[in-house]
């Protein structure tokens, strides 16, 4: 099972980051992968069983070398707490949310099963959990600064 795991602690109120972080078409202003985000099959915010799909791009020395959309089945939905998706039935994501004081501590965190040749490549090769890390922890930065720039 690959896994990772990122937290902040951004000066704002649970309800208030769970609403950014659940609206999926905000997610291009957070991520460095997912640049665009949109509800499907008539889906219009997050509950269970929303559909959602995802532009991504990954980029290696300021150059994209690959692009691809999936499609994310929301399995987890508590506002003010708890955000989770499965995109491609396939990798976790997961969003969970903790008062501290005047502030929330936010946690995002992925899981998945590497299978087969491309599982193989993505983990042993090209590092794939620690580069979906890095992309944890500058999105949750991106999300810190635009919230408590508000």
């Amino acid at each position: 099972m690959s896994k990772g795991t990122a937290s902040v602690v951004i000066n704002r109120r649970p309800d208030d980051v769970w609403a950014a972080i659940a609206d999926v078409t905000r997610m291009g202003h957070w991520s460095p992968e997912c640049i665009a985000g949109r509800w499907v099959d008539g889906a219009t915010e997050a509950m269970v069983g929303a559909r959602f799909e995802g532009d991504n791009v990954a980029m290696v020395a300021g150059r994209t070398v690959k692009k691809w959309t999936t499609t994310s089945v929301v399995s987890a939905c508590e506002p003010g707490r708890l955000f989770e998706f499965i995109a491609e039935d396939y990798t976790t994501w997961r969003y969970e949310l903790r008062p501290e004081g005047d502030h929330t501590r936010v946690t995002e965190s992925f899981s998945y099963e590497p299978k087969g040749l491309q599982g193989f490549y993505y983990n042993a090769l090209l590092n794939r959990p620690r580069s979906m890390t890095k992309g944890m922890n500058r999105t949750l930065a991106t999300v810190k600064a635009k919230l408590e720039a508000t």
